[in-house]
C-alpha cells in the first residue's frame, strides 16, 4: 500500500492506493495556519488514522510547496513560508519513525499524470500548475527530473517572454523579483488583467465565467491571459519539447484554454508546426496527492 500526502497552504490531504492505483482511502484536514509543529502532528495523525482504519502499513510520499535545498537540506521557495528553513523531511520521518519520500507538488502532479493520467505512456511530460501560484514539474521516462539545484520546472519564476510595453516592469513577486510569469498567470494575474481593462474587481473564476457568458471585457482579459500563457509555455517547449503539457490548478478548469492555447502556442514556439498535446489533468486536484503516493515503487515499505 502507498500513502500519498499533499501538504497545501489551506488543507492537508492523504490518499491510500493499492498496487494498481485504486483508491483505498482518502481524507482531508485543514492545515494548521502558521504552525509548523502542528503541521507535523496533523500529517502524523492522518497517516496513523488511515493505517489503523485499513489495518495495513504503507510507504509514505509527500507533495509540498517549494523544495529541499541541495545546499542546506532545508525547505526553500515555499509560498507557505512557515515551511521555509525547516528540515521538513527529517522532522516527518522522526515523527513517523520511518522513511519518507518528498517532492515538490508540481513534480508530483507531473508524475501522477505520467503514470496513469492524461499523459500516461508519454516519454516527456511537463505539468504546469495554474492557480494561486504557478508551478511546473518535469517527468522523463517515468522519472521526475529535479535538477542539480532541485528547481527543474520552475517556469513561473522566469520573466514573461516577449513582454509588451504595458507589461513592463511587471508586478513584484514574492520571490523578490518583478515581472515573473507567476504574477501574470496566477489567479490574481487574470483578475488584474480584467481590472486593467474595466477598473472593476472580479475574481479569476468569475472572469472566466463572465467570458463564457459573452461579456466582452472579460473575454478580452481572458484573451490577454491566454496569450501570456502561450508565451510562457512556448519558452518551455523551446527548451524541453515535451510530448504532453498537462495543466492543473484551478485555472486549468477554464474550458476555453484548450480551444485557443494550441494555436497561440504554435505562434510563439520555434518550429514550423507544434504537435505538443495540451491536456487537462485527468486526476484534477487529486494529482498531487496521487503523485506523492507514486514516489514509492510497488511493494516497497521500509
Amino acid at each position: 500500500m502507498r500513502l500519498g500526502i499533499d501538504l497545501g497552504g489551506t488543507k492537508i490531504e492523504i490518499i491510500a492506493l493499492d498496487d494498481d492505483g485504486a483508491t483505498l482511502a482518502r481524507e482531508r484536514v485543514a492545515t494548521p495556519s502558521g504552525d509548523y509543529a502542528g503541521t507535523i502532528r496533523a500529517i502524523g495523525d492522518l497517516v496513523k488514522g488511515v493505517e489503523a482504519r485499513l489495518g495495513r502499513t504503507g510507504s509514505v510520499g509527500l507533495a509540498t510547496p517549494g523544495a529541499l535545498s541541495a545546499k542546506t537540506g532545508l525547505m526553500k521557495n515555499a509560498n507557505s513560508v512557515v515551511l521555509n528553513g525547516r528540515p521538513l523531511d527529517r522532522d516527518i520521518e522522526a515523527h513517523l519513525r520511518r522513511p519518507v519520500r518528498m517532492e515538490n507538488d508540481a513534480n508530483c502532479l507531473a508524475l501522477s499524470e505520467a503514470v496513469d493520467g492524461a499523459a500516461a505512456g508519454a516519454a516527456v511530460v511537463f505539468a504546469a500548475i495554474l492557480g494561486t501560484g504557478v508551478g511546473g514539474g518535469l517527468v522523463v521516462g517515468g522519472e521526475i527530473v529535479t535538477g542539480r539545484n532541485r528547481i527543474a520546472g520552475e517556469w513561473g519564476h522566469n520573466p514573461l517572454p516577449w513582454p509588451q510595453r504595458d507589461e513592463l516592469p511587471g508586478e513584484p513577486c514574492y520571490c523578490g523579483k518583478a515581472g515573473c510569469i507567476e504574477t501574470f498567470l496566477s489567479g490574481s494575474g487574470l483578475a488584474r488583467a480584467y481590472t486593467a481593462r474595466t477598473g472593476r474587481t472580479l475574481a479569476a473564476h468569475d472572469v472566466a465565467a463572465a467570458a463564457a457568458h459573452g461579456d466582452a471585457a472579460a473575454q478580452a482579459a481572458l484573451d490577454v491571459w491566454q496569450d501570456r500563457l502561450a508565451r510562457g509555455l512556448a519558452s518551455v517547449v523551446n527548451i524541453v519539447d515535451p510530448d504532453v503539457i498537462v495543466l492543473g490548478g484551478g485555472l486549468s478548469n477554464i474550458d476555453a484554454v484548450y480551444e485557443g492555447l494550441p494555436g497561440r502556442l504554435a505562434r510563439y514556439a520555434f518550429s514550423d508546426a507544434i504537435e505538443t498535446r495540451i491536456a487537462r489533468a485527468q486526476h484534477g486536484d487529486s494529482s498531487g496527492v496521487r503523485g506523492a503516493a507514486w514516489l514509492w515503487p510497488a511493494h516497497k515499505v521500509e
